[in-house]
């Protein structure tokens, strides 16, 4: 279903990133991995290639909705879709998300068919 696409996976927390990247090379998209947004915006500036961003919105160093700012203002980033990850999961939190720029939310812990869902339907799958 992901064959041929690259997803950036954005978070700081190992688990998470074994988790998710497990679940997600299962269903065959090439995982590059990020552990900041600093990191993320590092790497979405020097592969041409990513499809989608998987992105941690509480993480040192730089934040998930400065990471989605910065994405937002630069021209070359800010056509890639960008599924924000977050354990807030109170009311606003998904509005939050979208104002900074997200294209789609999800709470944590991360039910994989809701973002498998996401995911297709933002790649147009």
């Amino acid at each position: 279903m992901l064959r041929e696409k690259t997803i950036l996976l954005v978070d700081d927390d190992d688990r998470n990133i074994f988790a998710l990247s497990a679940v997600l090379k299962s269903k065959g998209p090439n995982i590059i991995i990020a552990k900041d947004g600093i990191e993320c915006l590092d790497k979405l500036r020097s592969h041409d290639n990513i499809d989608l961003v998987l992105l941690d919105m509480m993480m040192p160093v730089m934040d998930g909705y400065l990471t989605l700012k910065e994405m937002r203002n630069d021209e070359k980033l800010m056509h890639i879709p960008v599924i924000s990850l977050t354990a807030q999961a109170m009311k606003g939190d998904r509005q939050k998300c979208i104002d900074a720029g997200a294209s789609e939310y999800c709470s944590k812990p991360v039910d994989i068919n809701i973002l498998m869902e996401k995911i297709s339907c933002l790649l147009n799958l």
